[in-house]
């Protein structure tokens, strides 16, 4: 009875190892749910005036500027393991509103607007040891497409002291394909949980285009490109299928 015992707690024993090295091995999907931290960490250009009243300008304002505030987001992400090292993942996050503030002599006005990010992203990652290992860094390179909706200047007294009483100024800004730079690190709570921390950075560039009526009704069309290049962290917990 004893040896029959022994051979079963052996076989047990065996089994959990077999499920071990099985975690993100080749063939298996995971998935992660976290907190997302966007750093933006660039600045913009000088504030160029290409028309007034459909006669071309050309002019940069001098002491001008903006830049994209920091926000939180929840983050998900979809995995696939290739092999035991080498993994591709879909990245995808609740779109963040950003404040953007001015900055160089329009910083006096504080809050300038709003933006809100859409930044998808596909990275192909590189797992350090075994598959079995608890702790699992890695490294990833991989490509993102960023867009923007609702960009808004909400700052009207802004607005009217820039560019006289009366006036108004609507928004848009551009999108782009951009690399992503990745690092992190997964731990196995257990062999299907596990808890992770990356840090990403993405080289975004925008053009920011603004059309501005004044009080008489003529049209001013300005640009600036703001340099983003955000720095995001993302804390999360996963789950391997």
């Amino acid at each position: 009875m004893k040896k029959i015992y022994k051979n079963m707690l052996m076989a047990g024993a065996a089994m959990a190892m077999a499920g071990a090295a099985q975690a993100q091995s080749a063939g298996s999907n995971v998935v992660s749910l976290g907190w997302m931290r966007v750093m933006p960490t660039g600045d913009s250009q000088l504030l160029t005036i290409d028309s007034i009243a459909g006669r071309p300008a050309g002019v940069q304002r001098p002491n001008t500027g903006a830049k994209i505030d920091g926000a939180d987001t929840a983050g998900l992400t979809f995995g696939h393991f290739f092999t035991d090292n080498i993994s591709a993942e879909f990245v995808v996050g609740i779109p963040p509103q950003h404040d953007v503030s001015g900055d160089r002599g329009y910083a006096q006005y504080g809050k300038l607007g709003e933006v809100r990010q859409w930044s998808p992203a596909i990275v192909a990652k590189w797992h350090f040891f075994d598959a079995k290992t608890k702790f699992r860094p890695y490294v990833g390179v991989g490509v993102n497409y960023t867009w923007f909706t609702g960009e808004t200047v909400t700052n009207q007294t802004f607005v009217q002291r820039e560019f006289g009483p009366g006036s108004t100024m609507t928004a848009s800004a551009s999108s782009s394909w951009n690399p992503v730079f990745n690092v992190g690190a997964n731990y196995a709570i257990t062999e299907k949980w596990f808890v992770g921390f990356s840090v990403s950075y993405v080289p975004i560039s925008a053009t920011a285009h603004f059309t501005t009526t004044l009080a008489n009704g003529a049209k001013v069309e300005s640009h600036t490109k703001i340099k983003i290049d955000p720095v995001v962290t993302y804390l999360n917990v996963g789950y391997k299928f």
